[in-house]
This record gives structure tokens, sequence and C-alpha cells, in this order.
């Protein structure tokens, strides 16, 4: 069953893909997100040229609009109605009550945190195992989540959505509200008056039959999705300000973490080596794709697997991934204890040949890979790596 990672994109998440794991979609979001940042080790052996975690204090939020969204926003006129997915909500004041569904995607709760708006979740569904942003595991960790145990499926349960009287129910994917997942649709939510938002992004993502426009939006997706989610939900919550201003910021990240290339642009390989039950041959879950894509291309380098699908990546075998060739290595951090220095110590070895492998370049990232408000993290630490190579 496909999944959403973190990612992820988690994953995503995501751009987010395909993975059924416990941990990414855990059912204990404040037990699970006490460990969190601990993570990024991104310490390398004494002989390595490892890029350390520069942007460990960088505050939440990646989001990319258009420069008018520096002019000064007018309030939101309640009652609101927008498009969502082809359905029509309506709002008569910013949502109280809200659900987040865990999608195994900490997309939407991250972006409430930045947004300042986390005060009106019940009951949140999503965590990660490590974070990208200081203090993030304890801020996921002082959201309600409403006492809700997943089901098998990784998700809230429709009687227990229901059981907290939500006037919103947030889900990272389409599928997140079908009945195959054991959650309640949109439909029961709208005759029930709960209004049932999908991340723009992702509305033909499990879609039983989705609009042409949202097929493309998905398939075509970049980091500037995350900024579209934070537009969305500040108009709903009328905090078009702080949405502008988080946005404002992490395009002024971006631009200049950016890397200006004399030649050809350096190759970059993200790969998970924590997930590789997602790779059918054990190897490292490796992330292609579009919004991945984007990612690296603005920190100034070039996917080493460019123009291949998420779903691709599961079938990569060793031939594949030693002829990639990446001149840096992204190592993901999945899980709490995870060290990113074994890990790329592991693939050099594995993998001598790769340029990467010789001059033992490497950075790692958890969360900031996947949609969600912190891309410009991730986007930093690539081209900090890069620019160690000249």
């Amino acid at each position: 069953m496909k999944r959403r990672l973190v990612l992820l994109t988690l994953a995503a998440l995501t751009p987010l893909a395909a993975c059924g794991s416990d941990d990414t979609a855990s059912s204990d979001t404040a037990a699970s997100d006490t460990t969190a940042a601990a993570a990024d080790t991104t310490a390398a052996p004494t002989t390595s040229a490892a890029v350390e975690d520069s942007a460990a204090d960088t505050t939440m939020t990646d989001t990319t609009l258009a420069d008018d969204t520096m002019e000064e926003s007018s309030a939101t006129a309640y009652p609101l109605t927008i498009d969502n997915c082809g359905r029509d909500l309506t709002f008569d004041g910013p949502p109280e009550r809200v659900v987040i569904l865990n999608g195994t995607s900490v997309a939407e709760v991250e972006s409430f945190i930045a947004l300042g708006i986390e005060g009106s979740i019940v009951a949140n569904g999503q965590s990660y195992g490590v974070y990208d942003v200081e203090g993030m595991a304890d801020k996921i960790a002082a959201i309600p989540t409403g006492g809700v145990t997943m089901n098998e499926n990784f998700e809230i349960p429709r009687e227990q959505t229901l059981a907290q009287e939500p006037d919103l129910v947030v889900s990272t994917w389409a599928g997140g509200f079908s009945q195959d997942m054991g959650s309640v649709t949109p439909d029961e939510l709208a005759g029930l008056g709960i209004n049932a938002f999908v991340t723009p992004v992702n509305c033909s993502y499990g879609a039983t039959d989705p609009r042409p426009e949202d097929v493309e939006k998905w398939e075509n997706q970049t980091y500037e999705a995350s900024f579209e989610l934070l537009e969305q939900l500040g108009v709903v919550f009328d905090v078009q300000d702080r949405a502008a201003e988080v946005i404002a910021e992490e395009r002024a990240k971006i631009e200049a973490a950016s890397v200006a290339s004399s030649g050809d642009p350096l190759k970059v390989l993200i790969a998970y080596p924590g997930m590789s039950m997602m790779n059918a041959n054990g190897l490292p879950a490796v992330f292609g794709g579009a919004f991945y894509d984007s990612i690296i291309d603005a920190a100034g380098g070039v996917n080493a697997f460019p123009g291949m699908d998420f779903t691709d990546m599961g079938g990569i075998n060793a031939e594949q991934l030693a002829a990639s060739n990446p001149d840096v290595v992204v190592i993901g951090l999945f899980q709490p204890g995870e060290d990113a220095a074994l890990y790329a110590e592991q693939l050099f070895a594995q993998f001598p040949e790769w340029p990467a492998s010789k001059s033992t370049t490497f950075t790692s990232v958890s969360d900031s890979m996947y949609l969600g408000p912190n891309n410009a993290v991730a986007i930093e630490k690539i081209a900090a790596a890069i620019a160690t190579l000249g």
C-alpha cells in the first residue's frame, strides 16, 4: 500500500513517497517527537570533508510566493469560500477545532507552527523521527493528540476524528480521506458542516477521479508547493501577513544559499539508508522527482538521478547506484540515533569510485527535504556541501 513519508515527503510528501514505516507514521506524536533534534549527526570522520549543520538553529519556514506577497495583506472577509481539490469549502471564521490526519507527513503540523496557529489543533496525528529545526520536536510534542490511537493504516480512524468535534479536518493527501484508510470521508464531513482540507499540491494523490489540473500540479511539484500551503492556510486563518513574512524570510534564505556554478552543476545524491525497506534490493532509499530536483537545483546542483519519479526509485540496483557518480551525498536521517557520518562512511566504502567518496563530501538532512515550511534548511545544507568543492 502506498503511504506518504514525511516526508515526507516527508515524505510529501510529500512529494513524500510510498513508505509504510511505523516510525514515519507514528501513532503517538508526543512520545516519538521528544527524541527529535538529536537528529543531525553530520559530523564526519577526521578525514572527511563533510559539511557541518550550519542550519541547525534555522527557524522554520520554507515558502515560495510571488514578490507581491510583501505587499500589505488585507484581512480575510468571512464567510470565506475557497476551492480545494474541486470542492467549495466555506469558513464562517478562523477554524477553532482542527484535526490533522497523519498521512506520514509533517508538512501540515509544521506549517501550523510556522504560522502561529497551532493553538487551533485539538488532535494532531503527525510526527517524524528526527527534525532539522532545533526545538521542533518539543513544539510538536506540545500539541494535543486528542488521545487518538492510529489504525492499521497508521491513520486516525473515522470515529476518533468525529469524536474530536472538529470544524476542520486536514489531510496531506486526497487518499487520507478514503474509507480504505479507515478515515472519515469529505462527503460525511460536509454533511456535518465540517470542512475537509487537502494540501493543494496533493489533490490528485489518492483521488479516484482527479482533475487534470491537479494531476499536472502533482506531477510537476516543486518546493513552491510548500509556499502555497502556507499561503492558503494564511487566508483561511486570517494570518496572511504572517504567511507573507514567513515566505519572504525563506525566499531570502534560499536566494542567499544558492551556489553559482562556473561549469556543469555538481551531481547530488539524496539517500536515506534507514529507509532501505523501500528499495527492492535493500539499498538506501534514493529520492528523485520534480520536488527533490527543485531543492537540489536551488542549491546549485543537479540530481544524480534526474527526471525520475519517486516511484521509480524503489527498483534502483547497485549497478545503477554505482554509475550515478555523485559529487555530494545527502544522507537522510529517519529515526533517532541514526549516525549520518557512519552511513556516509559505509556508502563511500561500498562505492569508492564516486567523486563524493574520493573527497568524502556529504551533508545530512531529515524532514526539511519533504513538503513543508523548512525546505530552505535542506537547500542551505546542500549548497554548503557544494561550496566546499569550489
